[in-house]
């Protein structure tokens, strides 16, 4: 009787390719889930920033901060125009301007 792992390599000697398929797989998923997560908090922070009577400079630098970290991490899967989601998401100007700068530590 035959092992899993016989039969795993067995099919790997036949389709090499066939050994890897799982993992990308796998792989995939988990960066569609971290993009969807990303997004969500881009979300989360542009709510924030649009019901922020006081305080506004802070809820701006946490939309910029989470914008810039999803641009970062849709250009790390390929997708490098961000004209669409910037309109889908009503990213506001404000935000972008300053996207990627680090505010100045507040005392």
């Amino acid at each position: 009787m035959s092992s899993l792992r016989d039969s795993l390599d067995l099919i790997r000697m036949v389709r090499p390719e066939a050994g890897t398929t799982a993992i990308d797989h796998e792989i995939a998923a988990e960066r569609a889930s971290s993009l969807g997560a990303s997004e969500a908090r881009v979300l989360k922070t542009l709510k924030a920033l649009a019901s922020a009577p006081t305080n506004r400079e802070v809820a701006l630098d946490d939309a910029r901060d989470a914008v810039w970290s999803y641009f970062v991490q849709r250009e790390l899967v390929g997708f490098r125009r961000h004209n669409d989601v910037i309109q889908e998401l009503g990213i506001p100007k404000d935000v972008l301007v300053g996207l990627g700068a680090k505010p100045a530590p507040r005392s």
